[in-house]
């Protein structure tokens, strides 16, 4: 099988596929002796070579603990967002709550909400999520993800953030955590292109105070103060370029202690109000 698999990696090579993306798809697609294997994977190959993205193809994607089903519903989980998770757990830590009630605004497949409980969990901690999305679609991969990974203290609201969210959950959230849509329109024409492939609504946000792509930021930092508990704590990703005016709103909005994380790279990239 190894043998096999050496030479389905190297025809996939020779078509352009990179090295890593090759084994992952033969890894996905090749399985004990399946005779329409070979066909499957040159099937997925061509979708690759076509621009898919590589996580929509093989169908999940690790997050942290987790993995994640993923297809063209949801962003694909990356990295940077696996920072934001650790930078949510220190905050609860500080806070010494037994049984925090979280929102998850924009959840997306879950990545976000579903690794803070799953964490906490294993930490003997048992939280409560409340995943929020305006894309019913989102919310079936979420609540798939949920499912897969028995993560059953977790309610998933259709609202456009706050919008619908229960009147009488005001004050009673000890932390919010979003990855909301950052980027502009102008910027995102330059991007990457396999980015197109993405649902562009969780990705490109309307600009607002002066700054690109800043209006769904601007709208979560704004509400969110009337939503957390005395003590609660808003955590968002944002633009490399958006730290400032995250701060700025975030002070305007009422928080007292209000912070930057940057990421690995060194850029600015999460807001930390504290009420």
């Amino acid at each position: 099988m190894t043998d096999v698999k050496a030479t389905l990696q190297a025809e996939l090579v020779a078509l352009g596929i990179a090295p890593h993306e090759a084994r992952w798809l033969i890894d996905e697609f090749v399985l004990g002796q399946d005779p329409a294997a070979a066909t499957a994977l040159r099937l997925a190959a061509k979708r690759r070579l076509d621009g898919e993205p590589l996580q929509y193809i093989i169908g999940h994607w690790p997050f942290r603990g987790l993995d994640l089903d993923v297809d063209p519903r949801v962003l694909i989980p990356r990295p940077e967002t696996e920072e934001l998770v650790d930078v949510a757990l220190d905050a609860l830590a500080t806070m010494s709550v037994s049984a925090p009630t979280i929102m998850d605004l924009g959840c997306g497949s879950g990545a976000i909400g579903l690794a803070l409980l799953q964490e906490l969990r294993e930490r003997g901690l048992h939280a409560t999520l409340i995943a929020v999305d305006a894309s019913a679609d989102a919310l079936a991969v979420a609540k798939r993800n949920a499912i897969k990974h028995k993560v059953l203290a977790a309610s998933f609201v259709a609202s456009t953030w706050f919008d619908a969210v229960d009147p009488t959950l005001a004050g009673h959230l000890d932390l919010i955590v979003s990855n909301p849509p950052y980027i502009s329109a102008h910027d995102f024409a330059s991007l990457d292109p396999v980015l197109h492939h993405e649902p562009t609504m969780a990705l490109v946000a309307p600009d607002a105070q002066g700054v690109g792509g800043f209006s769904d930021l601007a709208t979560i930092i704004d509400a969110a103060p009337q939503w957390l508990t005395p003590r609660g704590v808003l955590i968002c990703e944002h633009g490399f370029d958006q730290s400032e005016a995250a701060r700025d709103a975030a002070r305007r909005a009422g928080f007292s202690d209000v912070t930057t994380r940057r990421d690995l790279a060194g850029h600015e990239r999460i807001l930390v109000a504290k009420r």
